[in-house]
């Protein structure tokens, strides 16, 4: 269970602190006052991709910090003490903290200890499930249909023996055809290969060598003119006589004398605080822009020897210098190939053949998985979606297993699903017959039926329930309410019928000052509750009965 959540300085977020219970929370509040940015918040401290933007303008860095309870048996708590990252006072406690930096740099921290953002991500996936509020969409690719089926059998395992015997059965094949393209090892071929590999692997370069390389050249190159011209625009920004920061400093004097006689200057001399600010952090970036750039004439000599040493082979091989890397590995692959060619090409052909039995070994079962699974998984969303108003409806998951199709990492099955929303109709291919409702209210069932098989201790919806209303708004909130019986629930929700289920209620609101925009987010009492259904109810104007309503809501459900 996620038990407290700490965002700082992250998008327009200045600070906010939650303490979450368990059962279903529910985060409310105006369209556009930041609600999602809270789950983006989640999402990055779990391992999602976060850069320069993720901080908040003017701010140094965003952090975020999430604490967790679980049960010392479970799967993220046996996974701390095999990667040995479990809290050795509390091993039912869990930290979580990511810190991104204005400059784009990311550091992931696990119970106090870094950690690369891969093993973040890996632990994320075992704590917290989230599905997005465009999970509708999806539902028109083929392969997020076939990926929600595996998800429901939960065929992960056979997924990735199948996806393993896919790559070998490639690599076996490929090492055939390059041993017969090599006309069967040719001694003088296999010298040649091994020349061109030696000279490849002497320069000992990588993509991110290569780029290091040539980003340091232009710092050595221009060092003079960097040096100086920098240095001018720093004197001219804050260290010369006549700098734009002492002249910021005139003008910020006058303007305090004015402001105290009037508030018409209030929002200049607003602007020109906003201007010293801007002025010293570009002042701070240029000095250590300037510190990190060196005049040596060696050192300069040194790398231009070796760029003009990599253009040269790239020319040799015409490929661009950044594709040399690549190259290399091609290179000994086929030289590898072209060496057991040598040997004897029957045995890479003994070698086809037993990596397509492995594949065949791995494929049949998956498909008999997927064939068992979607019958359950087309039965549970009938299930549910007779529960959200559509009685008639009918769900049905198509199997296609075609064993001689080429081998895919994903098996030998194609995956569709296929929808009849009345009765007397043969189901048809979702993507052609459904509404954009109706995609909502299928998106909504399918998910709920996987969250019921999910091992996860907290799951987070956002925004599930979009183009759904009235009663079937409210048949989504009891849903939502029964899986928070078996583990923590957080929903971002514009419907007060779902709002009124929760058992707590955060809202979320933008507020602008000192001409910035900042989120706040708050837990919600029981007649702060009320008030804010009112509103989720009846827009800006609120009466009595509004506000009756809404306690009638609340009382229904009770926390």
């Amino acid at each position: 269970m996620l038990v407290h959540l700490d965002i700082r300085d992250f998008a327009i977020v200045d600070a906010v602190t939650l303490e979450l219970d368990a059962g279903l929370t529910v985060l409310t509040g105006e369209t556009g006052a930041g609600k999602s940015i809270l789950i983006d918040a989640i999402g990055m401290l779990l391992g999602d991709r976060a850069d320069s933007a993720s901080v908040r303008e003017g701010a140094a860095q965003a952090e975020i910090t999430g604490q967790w309870q679980v049960d010392p048996e479970s799967a993220p708590a046996q996974w701390l003490h095999e990667q040995a990252l479990a809290d050795a006072d509390d091993d039912t406690a869990i930290t979580l903290r990511r810190v991104v930096g204005a400059d784009g740099r990311s550091r992931a921290f696990v119970n106090g200890r870094a950690t690369p953002i891969a093993t973040l991500r890996e632990l994320g996936e075992l704590l917290v499930e989230i599905h997005g509020q465009h999970a509708h969409q999806l539902l028109r690719r083929p392969e997020h249909q076939r990926r929600l089926l595996d998800d429901f059998g939960g065929h992960g395992d056979a997924l990735r023996t199948v996806a393993d015997a896919a790559r070998g059965l490639a690599e076996a094949r490929r090492q055939l055809e390059t041993a017969q393209s090599s006309q069967g090892g040719d001694p003088q071929q296999i010298e040649y290969l091994r020349h061109q590999l030696s000279e490849l692997d002497a320069l000992q370069l990588t993509e991110e060598g290569l780029a290091e390389l040539e980003a340091e050249h232009q710092r050595l190159a221009h060092a003079d003119a960097l040096l100086g011209n920098g240095g001018r625009a720093l004197g001219g920004l804050s260290e010369d006589d006549d700098s734009v920061r002492g002249r910021l400093s005139t003008i910020h004097a006058l303007l305090d004398e004015l402001r105290e006689r009037t508030d018409d200057f209030e929002e200049a001399a607003g602007l020109v605080d906003q201007a010293f600010i801007a002025v010293d952090e570009a002042a701070n970036s240029l000095r250590h822009a300037l510190d990190r750039i060196e005049v040596d004439p060696e050192r300069l000599r040194q790398v231009e020897e070796q760029l003009s040493t990599i253009h040269d082979l790239a020319r040799k091989h015409r490929v661009r210098a950044e594709e040399l890397p690549a190259l290399a590995e091609r290179l000994r692959a086929q030289l590898a190939a072209a060496e057991a060619a040598s040997g004897d090409i029957a045995q890479l052909e003994r070698q086809v053949d037993a990596a397509e039995e492995r594949y065949r070994a791995a494929a049949v079962p998956l498909s008999q998985q997927r064939a068992r699974a979607a019958s359950q998984l087309g039965e549970a969303v009938r299930e549910k979606l007779a529960e959200l108003s559509m009685p008639d409806a009918r769900l049905e998951v198509a199997v296609r297993t075609d064993v001689g199709r080429k081998p895919s990492p994903h098996g030998d099955d194609e995956v569709e699903l296929l929808f009849s929303a009345n009765p007397g109709q043969t189901p048809r291919a979702l993507t052609r017959v459904a509404s954009g409702g109706e995609l909502s209210r299928i998106s909504l069932a399918l998910q709920t039926a996987l969250s019921a098989r999910a091992n996860v201790g907290v799951m987070i919806f956002d925004e599930v329930d979009v183009g759904v209303g009235g009663a079937t708004a409210e048949v989504v909130g009891r849903m939502l309410r029964a899986l928070a019986a078996r583990c923590q629930v957080l929903c971002v929700t514009h419907l007060p019928q779902v709002a009124a289920q929760g058992h707590h209620q955060v809202t979320i609101r933008k507020r602008a000052a000192d001409g910035a925009t900042r989120v706040e987010a708050a837990a919600l009492s029981r007649d702060q509750r009320r008030e804010e259904l009112a509103r989720m109810l009846g827009g800006v104007d609120i009466t009595d009965k509004t506000l009756e309503l809404a306690g009638q809501m609340l009382d229904a459900n009770p926390a």
